[in-house]
């Protein structure tokens, strides 16, 4: 676990992430999902290596599993928005998949009104956590609108 990644140690928690072990943790500061992934990308390069970008990325895509983005709403709470997952590499790009996120309905009495709800995508590492005995049930994938919100 890596309390907040800031600079070039980003690189030391890659190749920690990357030895094998399951079950990392860290928290970078960025503006949504997708841009947590640049960051980390950045703060690598600052490390003064000589890696080749697409060698940075394919670590950052085989270390994450999921980014969980947090924001400031306008009300000064702060929530969950996006849990998306990070599949894999195609080309030079980093693949990610909106799981779940928050839509915003509105603001009363100054609060930001809305709702989580998944966006119907069963994520690919599903079948990992179903072998380590974790059993997540489907209805939790489906989208506000068709299931309960038990969640």
């Amino acid at each position: 676990m890596v309390g907040e990644v800031r600079g070039a140690e980003a690189l030391d928690m890659l190749q920690a992430m990357n030895t094998g072990h399951d079950g990392s943790l860290t928290t970078v500061h960025s503006n949504s999902a997708r841009d947590t992934l640049h960051r980390v990308e950045t703060m690598v390069l600052m490390a003064g290596m000589d890696l080749p970008l697409r060698a940075i990325r394919e670590q950052i895509a085989s270390a994450f599993d999921l980014v969980v983005h947090l924001e400031r709403m306008a009300d000064g709470v702060r929530r969950v928005v996006q849990i998306t997952e990070v599949q894999s590499m195609e080309g030079d790009i980093i693949v990610m998949q909106d799981i779940f996120r928050y839509v915003q309905t509105g603001m009363h009495n100054n609060r930001v009104e809305g709702y989580f709800t998944a966006t119907g995508v069963r994520p690919k590492f599903m079948e990992k956590l179903e072998s380590a005995g974790l059993f997540v049930p489907p209805e939790m994938f489906q989208p506000a609108s068709q299931a309960k919100r038990r969640w």
